[in-house]
């Protein structure tokens, strides 16, 4: 964080001070909410969870070099005590985030945000010092307290911000107010909960909706719902996408022989070829969302496809390649999962599977409502069209349904199959296996299939593991 006395902090976040002998000392660390992660010079948020109190570890803390602890009661150590830590938080986030005056990029969407933001960080820090959201901490907390690692070096602020409902990112704005908000698209994730896309489009475009004039919307030109959002700010818009009419945009689009996406970058500055190292045809959106950012931010075409070409993944769980030394490849895309990501991760198995047999070791997509049924029947059935070798449904009911949507596309009889957890898939896959197989592992991260991705690179492998 940038560096601030327990004082300003106090007159932030409308505090009390408690047990401090010098007001003027200053928070020059981290601001972190796991104990473990206190040391010198940082700021403790003691929450308050289902399971632990986090004002329980406020002496640990400070004996670890914590400067003070943001608190909603007295400690007996240093603190600010406060009504409420998180609305605390998220104005000492605001705060910092207008003293440090860099542009703040904000994006949403339903798929792919994590690895768009990856991009974009990658992009980025070529240019100059950049703070990025780590993994997918992109909610009331995660995000104020990634705002709160921008030190006076950083540049650029890149965050991620999630939705479960109409209103949550108008919030998350009003915390951490961005200049450039990109909009990815809007699918199905989370539909039981929204009620339905349009709910969904009318969330996600709460972010553009908080620009100022002098900001820049970005836009996926070939999602209608996201295009239509340019009605909604007052800020210039900027699209992107394969349509004719982007402003950032791609042109012979194709694969690699192992599954990576190549294509002609366009952006107003220039054309350059781009080659990337992620894995699956979906990412080519991803590059031109983080491309349109960088061209507002004043990089060149050159330089944005030399680096999107370098870019590798950031985030654990999601396309993570491995080649096992017997010649078997797991791609572990476990950390989630919806109909949008789930047709994405197929298509990219079928490219990488191209001449090798192939392996679906599907889950269940969390919080689809009424279109459960539909759409994991419709994931099945893709499976069947793209010419998968097996696919393995694992667990309960979802599952079931996945593997009888296959049955009935293609009648795969013994070519589809259902298991009743993580264990049985990983036994059925162990017998089965041989060099040259590629398995694809996804689901919704509550069902946990990630075991299955480990537990399969581990098998066989008496030497290390060449994970790429």
């Amino acid at each position: 964080m940038i560096a601030l006395s327990l004082a300003e902090i106090a007159e932030v976040v409308g505090g009390q001070t408690y047990d401090i002998p010098d007001p003027s000392v200053r928070v020059t660390g981290p601001v972190v909410r796991d104990s473990r992660e206190a040391g010198p010079g940082s700021l403790f948020v003691a929450f308050v969870g289902e399971r632990v109190d986090g004002h329980d570890f406020a002496a640990q803390v400070v004996e670890a070099g914590a400067v003070a602890v943001l608190a909603s009661r007295p400690v007996g150590v240093p603190a600010i005590v406060v009504d409420d830590v998180q609305a605390a938080l998220g104005a000492l986030a605001r705060h910092v985030v207008r003293k440090l005056g860099t542009p703040l990029v904000a994006l949403t969407g339903s798929a792919g945000k994590t690895s768009t933001k990856d991009l974009i960080a990658q992009v980025l820090r070529r240019k100059a010092p950049t703070v990025f959201t780590p993994g997918s901490l992109n909610n009331e907390i995660g995000l104020p307290l990634t705002a709160l690692s921008a030190t006076e070096e950083t540049r650029f602020l890149v965050l991620e911000m999630g939705a479960r409902g109409i209103g949550h990112i108008r919030y998350l704005t009003e915390l951490t107010p961005p200049k450039i908000g990109l909009v990815l698209n809007v699918g199905t994730a989370h539909i039981g909960e929204f009620g339905g896309r349009e709910q969904i489009a009318q969330a996600k475009g709460e972010l553009v909706e908080a620009l100022p004039e002098d900001g820049a919307a970005i836009l996926n030109a070939d999602d209608p719902l996201v295009r239509a959002m340019a009605s909604r700010t007052k800020a210039k818009v900027i699209l992107f996408g394969e349509s004719g009419e982007a402003d950032v945009r791609a042109e012979n689009v194709r694969l690699t022989d192992s599954g990576q996406p190549a294509f002609m970058l366009h952006t107003p500055s220039g054309a350059s070829e781009v080659t990337m190292r992620l894995y699956g045809e979906h990412h080519v959106s991803n590059a031109l969302a983080a491309a349109a950012v960088a061209h507002e931010l004043g990089m060149s075409a050159q330089e944005i496809a030399t680096a999107l070409s370098e870019a590798g993944s950031l985030s654990r769980w999601r396309m993570e390649v491995t080649e096992r030394p017997d010649g078997v490849t797991i791609v572990n895309d476990a950390y989630n999962a919806n109909p949008e990501s789930m047709r994405a991760a197929l298509r990219a198995l079928a490219a990488m599977g191209k001449g090798r047999r192939t392996w679906a070791v599907l889950g269940k997509m969390a919080e689809l409502g009424d279109e459960a049924l539909a759409e994991h029947d419709a994931v099945g059935r893709l499976a069947v069209r793209l010419n998968v070798s097996k696919l393995v449904a694992v667990g309960g009911r979802e599952a079931s349904w996945l593997q009888l949507g296959a049955y009935n596309e293609g009648s795969w009889g013994e070519e589809s199959v259902h298991v009743s957890d993580a264990q049985a898939a990983v036994d059925l896959l162990r017998s089965e296996l041989r060099p040259g197989d590629v398995v694809l592992v996804k689901a919704s991260r509550s069902v946990g299939l990630e075991s299955v991705a480990q537990a399969l690179v581990e098998t066989g492998a008496e030497g290390e593991v060449a994970a790429r």
